[in-house]
């Protein structure tokens, strides 16, 4: 974890509450319900009310910002931000709190300096400001007294958190290990070998022995906890096939989409810029004569063919080189200019205009605003049909009584066909409880649901005659794998210096520049890669499978070089991540002992006051 998510200090992470003074526009502690103005202490340090309170709605607007979408504090629950928040500021009066036990505290000057380097108080001139300052203060409800102790608290507590965290340095050996473990490379050859490679055949199970595979995996035969739930949903594919779009609706559209519908010759063009008359002439007169092909010349540019690429263009939008360029048929490099300056195009292919009249566009746009006008339908349906299951109607009355659809499922975490395709049924199957009130709510597509959770199975083996099938193809793939690992295991004895994977028959491939540990290779098993970190070098092992087995063997063991410049990056970052992580669980540490040595309350009462303001 690093320093940044680590900081607490409101002084450090607000840079000091300046910024956020004047966006507050009045909104001081008194606002979260009459008297309220602190939602706890630790030890005597009390936790404001308005520390909290801009805590959370830094922290909404950092995932509005990353999501691009409103969030709703039932969204926010669910993320688990209001107790992620109030964990950072108990933190944070805790520090406060030990800073004061310990009397360290900072003076006049530095608090003059603090305040001095708060834009919100600064003026035109970037000097501090008196006037911004009672303006701000007043604005956001403090007395400059009661701000500036506040102040002064905040940089003691800062202060101690600096020297818990500051200077810690872990030994160079930690991060070149680190970097030794996960960069070292293993060059190696490995085989297959399949069921047709099966020299001795496989024995006829008895009951007893399915019984005891059975029995020895039972995870394997286990049925997962299953909540049964029946639902009624609606969604705009249901429905669209009865919505009606009027005649003038698809012409508007039509005409809003006539460049859609009505697409110029096109041509699929790249294009060479040049930075003299001279220089695309000398090498249009190349192509021309045959010396050199277009990519030729794009290489001798530095670039790749694919920077050349305009994509499909219109005469148009060529300017000036569209009539040329139009003009040339495919294959052919012609010169003309570019708003870069001289060029050289190529035409790769031409896109013939297309023309679609009104009668043809018809079934495509009829299914687009079908579909909007069936979600704008269902939108519309939303506060009716939650007002009906609020007046005691149930799913299979709204089922009978509505275009809503009713089902039934067996919903288990790993659910994924028809309505558990939707993440919003997945999360609310998973929060529902026995007795839950059925209500409306959205799929995501412009759907809506409600669900009734009837009865939860909890997890537990399904009956071995249920089975039988399954754990008797099992067996056989586990006895086939077995049997191939012990042939496996006589073919790796016999891999030496003088006797290779091609003498004894084995189809081999070999990784001669090596993988790490941790590579992601499609071509090679991960038992295998797993395998090879195990042995020496010039070693061979036989690895079991799934229904298979492999004969591998050890070529190389390639080492880190400590001074390739990649290796020294990952051992940089490697070691600042490691002292991050030191620093951090340390300062974690003091957080907690200082939190259990003072005490901490929580005024409940006071926190849903504070989240009442962002219902």
């Amino acid at each position: 974890m690093s320093k940044k998510k680590g900081g607490v200090g409101r002084t450090g992470g607000y840079i000091l509450l300046g910024l956020l003074l004047l966006g507050l526009g009045g909104f001081g502690a008194t606002n979260f319900g009459g008297s309220v103005s602190s939602i706890g202490k630790v030890g005597e340090a009390e936790i404001p009310a308005s520390d909290y309170f801009r805590a959370m709605q830094q922290e909404i607007r950092a995932v509005q910002t990353q999501t691009g979408q409103a969030l709703s504090m039932q969204q926010a629950r669910a993320m688990g931000i209001p107790d992620m928040v109030l964990s950072r500021v108990v933190t944070t009066a805790a520090l406060e709190n030990e800073a004061a036990q310990l009397g360290i505290s900072v003076g006049d000057e530095r608090l003059a300096q603090d305040l001095r380097e708060i834009p919100a108080f600064q003026g035109i001139d970037g000097s501090f400001d008196r006037e911004s300052y009672r303006l701000a203060l007043q604005g956001a409800g403090f007395s400059e007294r009661e701000f500036e102790e506040q102040l002064r608290a905040e940089s003691a507590s800062t202060l101690l958190q600096n020297a818990i965290q500051a200077g810690v340095a872990l030994p160079p050996v930690y991060a070149q290990t680190l970097v030794s473990y996960t960069g070292e490379r293993r060059a190696f050859t490995w085989a297959e070998l399949g069921s047709e490679q099966l020299s001795t055949g496989l024995p006829i199970p008895t009951d007893e022995e399915l019984q005891t595979f059975y029995d020895e995996n039972i995870d394997r035969y286990t049925r997962p906890t299953t909540r049964k739930i029946t639902y009624a949903w609606l969604t705009p594919a249901m429905i669209v096939d009865t919505v009606e779009v009027p005649e003038d609706m698809l012409r508007a559209t039509y005409d809003e989409r006539s460049s859609e519908f009505n697409l110029p010759e096109r041509r699929l063009v790249e294009r060479l810029v040049y930075s003299s008359e001279e220089a695309a002439q000398d090498a249009a007169a190349r192509v021309a004569n045959g010396d050199v092909p277009f990519e030729t010349l794009v290489r001798e540019r530095g670039l790749d063919i694919a920077d050349t690429d305009m994509g499909d263009v219109t005469e148009a939008s060529l300017g000036a080189a569209g009539e040329t360029v139009f003009a040339a048929e495919v294959g052919d490099v012609v010169q003309a200019p570019s708003d870069l300056g001289p060029a050289l195009y190529r035409v790769n292919a031409v896109l013939a205009a297309q023309d679609t009249s009104f009668e043809e566009a018809i079934p495509q746009m009829r299914d687009t605003l079908a579909l909007a006008q069936a979600r704008r339908v269902i939108e519309g349906l939303a506060n009716q049909l939650d007002d009906e299951l609020a007046a005691g109607a149930t799913l299979e009355d709204l089922a009978g009584d509505t275009e809503m659809e009713l089902g039934q499922i067996d919903w288990t975490s790993a659910s994924s066909d028809g309505i558990a395709g939707y993440e919003a049924f997945n999360t609310a199957a998973a929060e529902a409880e026995t007795g839950d009130y059925p209500a409306i709510a959205e799929l995501g597509d412009g759907g809506l649901f409600a669900l009734r959770l009837d009865e939860i199975q909890e997890a537990a083996p399904y009956p071995f005659a249920d089975v039988r099938a399954r754990v008797e193809q099992d067996w056989e793939a586990d006895a086939r794998a077995t049997a191939l690992a012990d042939q496996a295991e006589a073919l790796a004895n016999q891999l030496s210096g003088d006797t290779g994977f091609d003498d004894l028959n084995l189809r081999s491939r070999t990784v001669a520049e090596g993988l790490t540990r941790n590579a992601n290779d499609d071509n090679v098993p991960p038992a295998v890669l797993a395998q090879v970190f195990t042995m020496s070098e010039g070693d061979a092992a036989a690895v079991k499978g799934a229904g298979t087995a492999y004969v591998v063997r050890l070529d190389d063991i390639i080492e880190v070089d400590p001074e390739d410049e990649t290796v020294r990056q990952f051992r940089q970052l490697f070691a600042q991540q490691a002292d991050q992580d030191v620093s951090q669980d340390l300062f974690r540490a003091l957080a907690q002992d200082i939190q259990a040595r003072a005490g901490v309350e929580i005024d409940q009462a006071a926190v849903n006051a504070v989240l009442a303001n962002f219902q």
